[in-house]
């Protein structure tokens, strides 16, 4: 009988091991194969192995589709399930092998994750529990022999562990994880414990240092090498090996001392060399190169399939490892001589052997990613991208420059310096959040049954910004369970609009969320007073306090008022969540439990996008990253103006959208200026600033508007399309666009987490109501012009003719190319005034090209405020104010509501008027403001 090479090899005293496994090979027991025929002693695993086991074909396919039909996971729990399966099986065929060789041979390895490779802490938690879930003691746990990687050997060894240590290059590197390797043992024996079984392999890389001396050889040759190109041209192939050898004379140092042979008495099996990268680079050099010269007693080599079927078919058996030892020093001295540097080489290699790591993990996970999002199917909300090349391309860049430097893991440590260094880490509570980590889910859903079953019809929430859009799109789009009351959402100071919620109320069968984070906002503080006396009044004092729910930040003012009234509930919010960011914490989830629904099964539904934007998932299959960088590049290429359509379902996302983005970004003179609610156009009524995102719900009746951004595209617009297959899974949305806010925010080299501007007109405001409060009036202000029931406010230069026609007129003569008008309007929120504004901002974008917001005061000022007065100059604003019709009192104030709506009108033009913007404000006298409006609007539609 004919005896396999490879067995021979064995023979000789070196064990042959294989370096890849997949599936397919382990079901057609390839390894038992070459068990039986080649003497196989074990197995080596790292990410680039899987990524072609996984990433190309479908061999996983059936168990990744079965593993996500039970649970989903993230991505990289997603890997390990699939890879561990595998390990575990590599590892139950070699396991003969283990048992005859008394645990000194038949070996599988598995790699901590190779973004650990300098990180001592995080690589002892990944290998204990890579260890636990494998749970085979013929499995090695790889670590790489790094400075940080060290002392964790030494411990993972004292704890008993099997240990492949990876990426050595050094002589030294070799001796510092030798040592770590004896010590390790060396803290058994003295805690009494056994030092038997348990097995160390010292993977020591070969041909890659070749890779890189022949090629500086090269580099000299070609630039003239004179007397030394003889020397230089036979030290090629030699350098690698030569290093190998002299380590294997430091191995048989080690095992010839002392503590060896003490540790050897006691039963320790000797850490063995093992030669890896042993595939040749170079095609002039014989394929088994690597093996054949390296062959001795009590090593490893790990063999790529090409390298062992070469060995096999023309290697040759001889125990080489001790020949030509002088020489080998001879090679070393030489090519220090001629400085090549090997132990820079050596350094350097350290470094791009860990990239290729993470680059191969990088890739591995996003093939699994991709493959976990088709399979998860309409469970997670899908995007599409249409984008001009050279978009596209900037994209591409900015991902593979975001994987490079793994802004994902960085987003999730809340690392500052992805941003500015500033205090970033102390605002990133929103992610965890995302999870459903930051309230009680059972809580919160009894708090709502409770309310239902006492009877109450309505619910209002009282708050402002980041408090009320999130809210109200979770209410627009979800509506509210049956039984359970109908939300709604007060963000105004405007008597009108909060009479005509009052109207639309018993205010005995309702219940009201007073929801602050700061606990000190001025608007849900006096709306909490006025209808915390209404239902005093309606129920009496004593009972009063049942129909109040209190959200908010610990030890606000707001929580201490909430406890002297005797509310029904105080819900505490995380004070590291920003405002904007918080409608997946206590303050979006209380009215979803309030309107019925079950907060623990919509963060369920939510999960999936929190795994796909998470830690492990990189930037090209990230779906918040993804689009994070596209609205960064966007806006660098001069795409600022991020245009949010959606179906009939989705429509109120646009506003949340608008707070999140203009808040976020909209500083140091840059930002997106987001537009919500502009009528879809025909595609050339649009600039070259424009990106678009559509939002869809399937099911939604929105042909019409399918058909006219199919139209965007096909003209080249960029366009990002997002289809959800239910309303119930608005809540991946949040999780998209706030992790894609926080990376746009990093494109841009802004903090996303703060709000420098929105103080000032605060500031502005709260002076203007004190003095109020004090002398009963507001400071006095001079009008440019009068026409009608309208005063004119701005600058000189505007006035004309004092005609609404030639003021209008002159104020939209200011919008350039690349600007943004802005319709401001201080007056009740209705369908009709909303119409209205529409009508001005179609007509200006339809003539002149220019993107258009709007926004109801004071509503606005918590929500795009921050970007028109801290972002780029290039709106131009027309505030719209008005006498109120029938005034509200504040109790316990001598202000009323109108008096603090038109106050914070000025203090928010102050801050304009002070920031250079260009604005004109007209005021509405007598309080008929549809008929105001419909003046001020068919002013516009005349003069564009």
């Amino acid at each position: 009988m004919i005896v396999s090479t490879l067995k021979k090899l064995s023979e000789a005293g070196q064990s042959p091991w294989l370096d890849f496994v997949s599936r397919e090979f382990l079901n057609k027991r390839g390894l038992q194969k070459l068990v039986a025929e080649d003497g196989l002693g074990g197995v080596t695993s790292n990410p680039s192995i899987f990524e072609k086991a996984m990433g190309q074909g479908s061999d996983y396919d059936s168990s990744l589709q079965a593993f996500l039909d039970r649970a989903d996971a993230d991505v990289v729990d997603v890997y390990e399930h699939l890879a561990i399966q595998d390990i575990q099986a590599a590892a139950d065929a070699l396991r003969p092998v283990y048992e005859r060789t008394q645990a000194l041979d038949g070996y599988v390895s598995l790699e901590v994750s190779p973004y650990l490779a300098f990180d001592i802490a995080g690589s002892l938690v990944e290998a204990r529990r890579l260890w636990k879930m494998v749970d085979r003691p013929n499995l090695m746990i790889k670590i790489p022999g790094t400075a940080d990687g060290v002392p964790a050997i030494r411990q993972l060894i004292e704890e008993g562990m099997n240990i492949n240590v990876t990426l050595l290059f050094s002589l030294d590197s070799y001796r510092a994880v030798a040592e770590a390797y004896v010590a390790g043992l060396e803290a058994r024996a003295r805690a009494g414990k056994s030092v038997d079984r348990i097995a160390s392999v010292a993977s020591f890389f070969v041909s890659r240092i070749d890779g890189r001396i022949d090629a500086a050889i090269d580099a000299r040759l070609k630039a003239g090498a004179g007397a030394d190109e003889a020397l230089l041209k036979s030290l090629k192939g030699k350098v690698a090996i030569a290093n190998a050898k002299i380590a294997y004379q430091d191995y048989e140092q080690l095992i010839a001392g002392a503590r060896w042979k003490a540790l050897a008495a006691k039963g320790a099996q000797v850490q063995r060399l093992l030669w890896a990268s042993t595939g040749v680079k170079n095609p002039d050099y014989p394929d088994t190169l690597y093996v054949d010269t390296l062959i001795g007693r009590d090593t490893v080599n790990t063999m790529p399939p090409k390298t062992m079927d070469a060995f096999r078919d023309h290697g040759t058996v001889a125990e080489t490892i001790n020949q030509d030892i002088e020489s080998a020093k001879r090679v070393l001295a030489d090519a220090e001589r001629l400085g090549l540097d090997l132990a820079g080489v050596t350094a350097d290699l350290v470094v791009d052997g860990a990239k290729q790591f993470t680059d191969a993990a990088d890739a591995l996970l996003a093939a699994v990613g991709a493959k976990r999002s088709t399979f998860l199917g309409k469970r997670q909300n899908t995007v599409s991208y249409d984008l001009p090349d050279t978009l596209a391309k900037a994209v591409e860049k900015c991902l593979d420059h975001a994987r490079k430097d793994g802004w994902q893991r960085r987003l999730w440590k809340g690392d500052a310096s992805l941003w500015t260094s500033g205090d970033e880490s102390k605002w990133t509570g929103w992610l965890p959040a995302a999870e459903g980590t930051q309230v009680d889910a059972r809580l919160l859903s009894q708090l709502g049954r409770d309310i239902a079953a006492e009877g109450f019809r309505d619910a209002v929430l009282l708050g402002m910004g980041g408090s009320s859009l999130g809210p109200e799109v979770l209410s627009l789009t979800l509506g509210s369970a049956k039984g359970a009351p109908r939300l709604q959402v007060l963000d105004s100071t405007d008597p009108a609009q909060i009479a005509a919620v009052q109207s639309r109320i018993d205010i005995a069968r309702s219940v009201f969320i007073v929801s602050s984070k700061s606990g000190a906002t001025l608007e849900p503080e006096i709306l909490r007073a006025y209808f915390h006396a209404a239902v005093v009044k309606a129920v009496g004092a004593d009972k009063a306090g049942r129909q109040f729910v209190a959200v908010t930040d610990p030890g606000s003012q707001l929580e201490a008022a909430a406890r002297r009234d005797g509310y029904r509930a105080i819900i505490s919010g995380d004070p590291a969540i920003g405002g904007r960011y918080s409608v997946l914490s206590a303050f979006g989830m209380v009215p979803l439990a309030v309107s019925g629904h079950d907060v623990a099964a919509f963060y369920e539904r939510t999960r999936p996008m929190v795994r796909a934007c998470g830690p492990s998932a990189p930037p090209a299959i990230n779906p918040g990253i993804y689009l994070g960088a596209v609205i960064g590049e966007a806006l660098k290429a001069g795409r600022d103006k991020l245009t949010v359509f959606a179906s009939p379902k989705l429509s109120s996302i646009g506003y949340w959208l608008e707070q999140l983005l203009a808040e976020s970004t909209g500083k140091q003179g840059k930002g997106v200026v987001p537009v919500a609610a502009e009528p879809i156009g025909a595609p050339g009524v649009y600039g070259s600033d424009r990106l678009f995102a559509y939002l869809k719900l399937a099911g939604d009746d929105s042909r019409d508007l399918d058909a006219q951004v199919d139209a965007l595209a096909r003209a080249g617009h960029p366009l990002v399309r997002i289809t959800l297959a239910d309303a119930g899974l608005i809540g991946q949305e949040f999780v998209r666009w706030e992790v894609a806010t926080a990376i746009a925010g990093a494109v841009i080299g802004i903090d996303p987490f703060d709000q420098p501007d929105v103080e000032a007109s605060k500031i502005k405001t709260r002076a203007l109501t004190d003095d109020y409060e004090n002398t009963g009036k507001l400071a006095a202000e001079t009008p440019l012009a009068e026409d009608g029931a309208l005063v004119f406010y701005g600058d000189a230069a505007l006035k004309g003719d004092g005609s609404l026609k030639s003021i209008i007129a002159a104020h939209l003569a200011r919008l350039q190319a690349g600007d943004y008008a802005a319709v401001l309007a201080y007056v009740e929120r209705n369908a009709a005034h909303e119409a209205l504004i529409e009508s001005m901002r179609v007509a200006i974008r339809d003539a002149r090209h220019n993107a258009t917001v709007s926004g109801f005061g004071p509503r606005f000022l918590h929500s795009t405020g921050q970007a028109y007065k801290g972002g780029p100059n290039s709106g131009v604003f027309l505030q719209i104010t008005s006498d109120a019709a029938k005034d509200l009192p504040i109790p316990d104030r001598r202000i009323s509501f109108g008096v603090v709506e038109l106050a914070q009108a000025q203090g928010d033009l102050g801050v304009l008027r002070e920031r250079g913007r260009r604005w004109l404000r007209i005021h509405i006298k007598g309080g008929d403001v549809a008929g105001g409006l419909e003046r001020i609007a068919h002013a516009v539609r005349q003069e564009v």
